[in-house]
């Protein structure tokens, strides 16, 4: 073999044509993030960079990091992806991870002024507290529901909470199912604001079970939330204080039975970093405020 043909696979002209040959490199990518543990800023800031970084990170690194902040959750999630995707894609989830949406008026929820949405630095899952949006016939999907986060209003109005979630296998939900069978029609104005897909008004659709806004701390007909057509849910709730004698009753009022699978607490009962146990979720923490 010629010395030519010898260099032809790596003439110098294609190594330093863009100078990108090791950061798109996906091995050494997944190494550096692992040593950065999955730094939420540093990946954001990487996709922001061209399209080909941001194709990886959209197949691939998105994935990972949420693996690595949420594992219980994900691995829930992920037994429905087809060919490892997940409805909305791995950006979306990773975004409802760590930000709240915020908060302006629709026709089921009136505010005396919008709260923008903004980073947060740890957020709680729970496929328990998720079961409390759902109603009876609905209580075989697999939902997961953050804490409430409480944003101060004024003087005369009670604290505002806002919360979101995610189904697994949202497109073969009984939840969907339901929606379609009430002929619930996808709101106007409103758009998801992790995938930007189109919702559904659960209190338009009268799927909003009582239990729901005990378990967030509100009362009833104090809270609204939306699904859409990838299973991302966002809603908002008036928080009341609790009096010293309340203790926040059952949840499971509403119930028609227990499906298989929503009692199982396996995912539920860890924190991410320190895998202790917990009662209320799966811990997910983030970094310094970055732009998802």
């Amino acid at each position: 073999m010629s010395a030519d043909k010898r260099l032809k696979p790596n003439p110098p002209s294609q190594v330093s044509k863009s100078g990108e040959s090791g950061i798109l490199n996906e091995r050494i990518l997944l190494i550096v993030f692992e040593s950065v543990k999955w730094d939420l800023q540093l990946l954001c800031l990487t996709a922001s960079l061209n399209r080909k970084l941001q194709a990886i990170a959209e197949r691939l690194l998105w994935r990972k990091l949420c693996e690595y902040r949420a594992p219980r959750m994900v691995e829930a999630l992920a037994k429905c992806a087809t060919n490892g995707r997940i409805n909305g894609g791995w950006h979306a989830l990773a975004k409802l991870m760590f930000y709240c949406c915020g908060c302006e008026s629709t026709r089921n929820f009136k505010l005396s002024q919008p709260r923008p949405g903004h980073f947060v630095k740890a957020s709680r899952f729970s496929k328990t507290s998720g079961r409390s949006f759902l109603t009876g016939k609905c209580r075989g999907d697999l939902l997961y529901v953050s804490d409430p986060c409480e944003h101060p209003m004024s003087d005369k109005e009670d604290d505002l909470g806002i919360f979101r979630g995610v189904f697994q296998g949202f497109h073969r939900s009984r939840t969907k199912a339901r929606l379609f069978q009430r002929n619930a029609e996808l709101e106007d104005r409103v758009r998801c604001p992790y995938c930007g897909a189109r919702v559904w008004s659960m209190s338009t659709a009268r799927l909003v079970p009582k239990c729901a806004a005990r378990r967030l701390g509100s009362h009833d007909g104090g809270l609204e939330y939306f699904v859409c057509v990838n299973g991302h849910l966002h809603g908002n709730c008036w928080l009341v204080p609790l009096s010293s004698d309340e203790d926040g009753g059952d949840d499971d009022d509403d119930d028609d039975d227990d499906e298989s699978g929503v009692n199982d607490l396996d995912y539920d009962n860890r924190t991410v970093k320190t895998e202790s146990t917990s009662s209320t979720g799966e811990e997910i923490c983030g970094d310094d405020d970055p732009t998802l």
